[in-house]
């Protein structure tokens, strides 16, 4: 059996756009639910296989603000989906030492779910790395909004690093790579100050059907990138 190549470069951080669940579902003449079930059970396999190749940072864009427009049975399904996820992943979290953490505007959820969040947040708060960011009722301009808000209450000088660390989750390092499965080309309001100097990668599949093998294409796509920063 061959061994698999060795990554000569690997992200650090990495963001996740998994697009695609209800595409996935409705093709094989099932309800959207069902699409966004099997996605939620994916992340296991592709979480593992990032963590696998040595990146010590996954952001996953699970809930976006603007996802709250849906209809509301839709949004319903997503919320039992994201407690029942929360949970899982918090307990793989604890046994494997990944710190777990949750960028959005939380209050509005509601209180089940916001329970569940803050259990496996203070549990896994004494992992350093690596982490496990899931963006729930998320929006960058909307993170923009709570930082600069945090700013004006501590009276910190507008830079860009204050502005980071005045973030949802300001420990977190810049994104070197974002991953948007399902085909879509954009990113959606989705870590805009953080991916300043990200690459971005963009796929057809849909995220149920995004495996291990595609997550090596990504990673072995990133590391043939050549990154200057503006520099030549």
């Amino acid at each position: 059996m061959q061994k698999d190549k060795q990554l000569s470069v690997v992200p650090c951080h990495v963001g996740v756009i998994m697009d695609g669940n209800g595409r996935w579902a409705t093709a094989r003449n099932h309800k959207r639910s069902y699409g966004h079930k099997k996605g939620a059970q994916n992340i296991e396999r592709v979480v593992f296989a990032l963590l696998k190749e040595g990146v010590s940072y996954i952001s996953l864009y699970a809930f976006s603000t603007e996802n709250m427009q849906r209809p509301t049975q839709e949004v319903n399904a997503l919320f039992q989906i994201l407690n029942d996820g929360i949970k899982k992943y918090g307990e793989i979290a604890l046994k494997k030492g990944v710190r777990l953490c949750i960028s959005g505007d939380t209050q509005v959820l509601n209180e089940q779910i916001r329970q569940t969040i803050n259990t496996y947040e203070q549990k896994t708060a004494c992992f350093n790395k690596p982490v496990l960011n899931i963006c729930i009722n998320y929006g960058a301009r909307q993170e923009l909004c709570f930082a600069f808000n945090n700013m004006l209450k501590d009276n910190l000088a507008i830079t860009w690093q204050n502005i980071q660390k005045s973030t949802y989750n300001g420990f977190l390092p810049p994104v070197d790579l974002v991953i948007r499965t399902g085909g879509e080309h954009r990113l959606s309001n989705f870590m805009l100050f953080q991916c300043a100097y990200a690459e971005l990668y963009f796929t057809d599949v849909l995220w149920p059907d995004f495996s291990k093998e595609e997550v090596k294409k990504a990673l072995s796509w990133f590391a043939d990138r050549k990154r200057r920063f503006g520099k030549l």
